[in-house]
């Protein structure tokens, strides 16, 4: 099987890259060549997915048996794709993202049929405007769409926790100084963190799957966690204990805006995702990395190159303020 992966070295397009060649699959990647992450066994083709002229002419005469485009953000992303891919690919793989599912929920189960409506996020009704555009290529001219849309993804190297981290060490520095930490909501809501080679097991399985092609997927963990759960097992891989601290998402929100998105249109209620559908699809499917597993590997990471400690003073600063804030309003 020959597969296209626009992209494929980011954090969750890395693991899905190296398991497609692990299992035999003629891997080529498109990217501008910039990130300094090896794929071996894959081939590269060396573009800027932005230029479409550069692009057409460096895939040539290539065809392939399914194309996934890991960075597409707007419906001009796909109105590209479309115009360059139409009739090269059996398949074309849309990564979206399940913070376009309708907030806030009406049940906290979460399907494949749940409504798609973000008020607070304009990087999800994007998504859901690219799911759109998709819906209707596939019924007027048979482009051969199929949507994925992963939740809260992570690999080894970075640390997911909605408030003051991703790449960087500020909450894990934190934690282990005895600082507080900001928990949105009473820390009891349940969610759900994804490792992103389990998250691999799902869209590699999909690939060139005939029957996947005008269906939408989310492939996430099975294991729920409050969010006190979570920054406690992130504190438990530093060894020490997480001194929280509670905050209602939209106090939160009033103090730093630009957590909007990423919270009351994402994190700040429980959500249940039934993976029903993509272990149909692909049998066989689970995960089988806890959090608690999988975050121990990250921090290793992290540890093993004091360069990678990184401490951000902006992020441990806009903590600080909302915290002052807090204490100031109570």
């Amino acid at each position: 099987m020959k597969v296209l992966f626009i992209g494929g070295t980011g954090v969750i397009s890395t693991s899905s890259s190296r398991l497609a060649v692990e299992r035999g699959v003629e891997l080529w990647l498109l990217n501008r060549g910039r990130r300094d992450v090896a794929i071996p066994g894959a081939r590269t083709i060396t573009a800027d997915i932005s230029k479409p002229a550069e692009v057409a002419q460096a895939i040539g005469g290539h065809a392939w048996d399914a194309v996934v485009n890991w960075i597409a953000f707007t419906p001009a992303d796909i109105e590209r794709d479309i115009g360059l891919l139409a009739g090269r690919t059996r398949q074309y793989v849309f990564i979206s993202s399940a913070s376009v599912y309708q907030k806030p929920l009406r049940c906290p189960i979460v399907t494949e049929s749940t409504p798609l409506c973000n008020p607070f996020w304009e990087y999800s009704r994007n998504k859901i405007a690219c799911e759109e555009r998709l819906t209707r290529a596939y019924r007027e001219g048979g482009f051969p769409a199929t949507v994925v849309r992963p939740s809260l993804t992570y690999n080894d190297t970075n640390i997911p926790l909605p408030i003051g981290s991703w790449t960087d060490y500020t909450v894990v520095d934190r934690m282990k100084r005895g600082r507080p930490v900001i928990v949105h909501g009473d820390g009891t809501s349940l969610w759900t963190i994804t490792h992103a080679d389990d998250f691999a097991k799902g869209l590699v399985g999909l690939l060139g799957s005939p029957s996947a092609v005008g269906e939408p997927f989310h492939i996430t963990s099975d294991e729920l966690l409050t969010w006190d759960q979570i920054y406690q097992s992130v504190a438990a891989a530093a060894g020490v204990e997480a001194n929280i601290v509670h905050i209602a998402s939209d106090f939160i929100v009033r103090c730093e805006p630009s957590l909007q998105g990423t919270l009351l249109g994402d994190k700040a209620v429980s959500a249940i995702f039934d993976n029903s559908k993509i272990k149909r699809f692909v049998p066989g499917y689970v995960a089988t990395i806890p959090f608690h597993q999988g975050i121990r590997r990250t921090l290793a990471w992290f540890e093993a190159d004091p360069a990678r400690m990184r401490i951000v003073d902006s992020k441990n600063e806009t903590i600080d303020r909302i915290l002052a804030a807090y204490q100031k309003a109570f």
